[in-house]
């Protein structure tokens, strides 16, 4: 079934309006036999007349009327997605979807939200809770925009990967326990442990930290959670390895933080496709490359 073209609708309400195929053409800047072959094809499409002439003027059919209604609404539609839709290109309005972990989401993108909603209030953030692994291949098959992910990485093609800000890790402890000055591998391995399940990048690395001590302590649970792990340090159930962002609130007071000896990071990076960047997704990264730190 052959579709109809807007074009020829277009024709038909200029008709309509104007009440002549001349004036029509005019408007429309068209030769007249063109505004007529628009109709002519319309009305083969349709099977029915859609324009009579009366008194010297032309005026819809019954069908024509209902055409015409039906298809300004057309044009109104199409007209409204186009400007949707450049309003995408500019960046004044869009969607980002955007993959983190569980800590990245709760800890830091709440400050660049907060500062997208004042400064491009139209643009929809989707989030992903996801693992570092799942953020890059969803990157590279185009189901995300931008990801947060535990670096280092190696290179992905097609992905540009970039240092985006590093915290420290710091030993979440019970406020009843006495904690050292610096915490070590060999202190902290002597006590109770809540840490990281093996899937995530800090599980690696706090396993590397104790390792390099000689020690291979076994936690007592391990958890994908930080609000989880911390509510339980609170309990006295255990200590933790979470890292610290500057600008989070102190944790409950039932919970003391404590440096570690040797000091250790916890370093994310921004990714996102290579090549043209939408203006949208664009204003993301620049929300999020505010909150970097060296």
């Amino acid at each position: 079934m052959r579709e109809i073209s807007l074009d020829r609708l277009r024709t038909l309400i200029a008709i309509t309006e104007r009440g002549s195929f001349a004036d029509a053409a005019r408007a429309l800047n068209l030769a007249p036999p063109t505004v007529s072959l628009h109709i002519a094809e319309l009305e083969d499409r349709i099977g029915a007349p859609l324009l009579s002439r009366k008194r010297g003027q032309v005026r819809p059919s019954a069908i024509g009327e209902v055409l015409v209604e039906r298809a300004r609404r057309l044009l109104a539609d199409a007209e409204q997605a186009l400007d949707d839709i450049q309003r995408q290109v500019q960046g004044l309005e869009g969607r980002v979807r955007l993959g983190a972990s569980t800590g990245v989401i709760a800890y830091l993108l709440p400050q660049a939200l907060e500062a997208l909603r004042q400064h491009h209030a139209a643009i929809d953030i989707h989030l992903a809770v996801l693992t570092s692994h799942e953020t890059l291949s969803r990157l590279a098959d185009g189901t995300l925009d931008v990801g947060l992910v535990a670096l280092p990485q190696p290179p992905v093609a097609g992905l540009v990967i970039k240092p985006w800000r590093r915290d420290p890790v710091m030993a979440f402890v019970p406020a009843h326990w006495r904690c050292p000055a610096r915490v070590t591998p060999a202190w902290l391995a002597a006590q109770p442990l809540i840490l990281n399940d093996a899937t995530t990048r800090l599980s690696r690395l706090t396993t590397e930290w104790f390792a390099t001590a000689g020690h291979h302590p076994a936690p007592r649970i391990q958890l994908n959670y930080n609000d989880a792990i911390k509510s339980l340090v609170a309990a006295g159930y255990g200590a933790a390895l979470l890292p610290h962002e500057a600008t989070t609130p102190l944790p409950d007071t039932r919970v003391v933080m404590c440096p570690l000896r040797p000091a250790l990071w916890r370093r994310l990076g921004i990714a996102h496709r290579a090549g043209h960047v939408e203006r949208a997704t664009q204003h993301v990264l620049d929300a999020l490359w505010d909150l970097r730190l060296a």
